[in-house]
């Protein structure tokens, strides 16, 4: 059994300087939305109220006699004076990486924020992510308004649409230079930000005053210090209809085996959502928990079981649990354009091996098998997501109005927060086999905590 590291146990690891946000310098211009904020409500650039990272009462205590070494994230929100004049301010918006619900939420977010709220008429959006910023490529940005971008959150998917891998920062800087942005909002994974840092080194080699903010953008909630990524209820909630179907089918046959695949590269938190909120299933697979086949704890052995129990059982299983059990197609070390490791597909790997073995063991079964990953990151942000997205985004714009920049926006123990681009990409947040969630799993479905042989 594999075990990730805790959030307590990695945040012992970080120290306050880990938390601290670049700046592009001081700020001068008065925010336009003082005079409709109270002045309770409004924060400082560096002076701004701030959230622990470990709120536990017994690491405070560590920092009684100096609170200002516990590490600490800066709070969203707006700022009264401003680094940049809004009404010269040229933005950039590009969205990258693969699918995920609340993409047109967040874009919609970012132009009304910056046109209502500051004032900002200019904003461009570029087009097939990193590649859109590179001329030669031939997509000619998007010009955003209030008008374009209103309808565009009933949508799946994302108006600007987006691409995998990066692409060279200085020719990124120049596109940026050449038509005059102050601002590029960056919406992606921990990939995608890798990028966005490179981009920002290249800035600050040549001086240019050019903020880069990020909202994280991830189906698979796998960025760290984000208590959960925009899209993410809306997509386990897309898979709770797709375990409810495979369950209908199961029932439907005497030994049936309803086989659904949900996204879950290296995080396992989709399957364990959607499998708490369907009460439907009796096994959840996925990448934190090594799968074993064989053996009176393995899976195959515990599935007769379920089986001669029940006649009918339902897996859920994460497309990066179990890659062991399946022979890659593309050779060892394989990458896709972002720099990930190809997946085989463990669904049909599992499916052909549940089905061979109770063949061999003359048990009549009927397996269905269901993968609904491109439906679940298509399909718009659910009602509870799209609340989300217009926090994300505004938060995002106040953070960059203020001259902050290589920073992303999180929500951290319910507070929006800043989270500094080098801390939310240092390690990847995966399911605490040891923790609540990973718990509440094994007690509603029953099955062991991990599959032995």
């Amino acid at each position: 059994m594999s075990i990730a590291l805790t959030v307590p146990e990695r945040a012992q690891r970080v120290v306050a300087s880990d938390l601290e946000i670049s700046i592009l310098g001081g700020c001068e211009y008065p925010s336009p939305l003082a005079d409709r904020l109270s002045q309770a409500s409004v924060h400082y650039v560096g002076q701004a109220d701030r959230v622990l990272l470990d709120d536990r009462l017994s690491r405070v205590a560590e920092f009684s006699g100096d609170l200002a070494r516990a590490p600490a994230f800066e709070l969203a929100g707006p700022r009264h004076k401003l680094f940049f004049d809004p009404a010269r301010l040229r933005c950039g918006v590009v969205t990258c990486g693969g699918l995920c619900p609340g993409l047109n939420n967040v874009v919609r977010g970012l132009v009304l924020e910056l046109n209502h709220g500051y004032g900002v008429r200019d904003i461009v959006g570029f087009r097939y992510g990193y590649e859109g910023m590179i001329p030669r490529h031939g997509h000619k940005p998007l010009s955003l308004t209030p008008e374009s971008v209103a309808e565009i959150h009933h949508e799946g998917g994302t108006v600007l649409g987006t691409s995998r891998g990066n692409q060279d920062p200085a020719e990124m800087a120049d596109r940026l230079l050449e038509l005059g942005i102050g601002v590029l909002f960056v919406v992606g994974g921990d990939g995608t930000f890798r990028g966005a840092m490179t981009l920002v080194a290249e800035l600050k080699r040549r001086g240019l005053p050019i903020g880069v903010i990020g909202i994280p953008k991830t189906i698979d909630n796998d960025i760290h210090f984000i208590d959960r990524s925009f899209g993410f209820e809306t997509s386990f909630s897309a898979a709770v209809d797709v375990i409810k179907s495979a369950h209908v089918e199961a029932k439907g046959a005497k030994n049936g085996v309803g086989l659904v695949k949900c996204m879950g590269r290296h995080s396992g938190f989709i399957a364990c959502h959607a499998a708490l909120a369907s009460t439907d299933v009796d096994f959840v697979l996925i990448p934190e928990v090594n799968v074993s086949l064989e053996g009176e704890t393995g899976l195959l052995r515990l599935l007769e079981q379920r089986l001669s129990r029940d006649s009918h059982a339902v897996i859920v299983v994460a497309e990066g649990a179990g890659q062991d059990l399946c022979e890659g197609t593309d050779g060892p070390g394989s990458k896709d354009a972002s720099g990930n490791a190809r997946l085989t597909d463990v669904g049909t790997a599992l499916r052909d091996h549940i089905i061979s073995h109770f063949k061999a063991r003359g048990l009549d079964i009927t397996l269905k098998y269901l993968d609904p990953s491109y439906h679940i990151r298509s399909v718009p942000a659910s009602p509870a997501d799209s609340v989300y997205c217009w926090n994300m985004a505004r938060n995002a714009v106040h953070a960059a109005l203020a001259g902050n920049t290589e920073m992303l926006i999180g929500r951290w123990h319910g507070r929006f927060v800043h989270v500094p681009m080098p801390l939310a990409t240092r390690f990847r947040k995966q399911v605490d086999v040891a923790g609540d969630l990973w718990t509440s799993v094994v007690e509603s479905t029953g099955q062991p905590v991990a599959f032995n042989r």
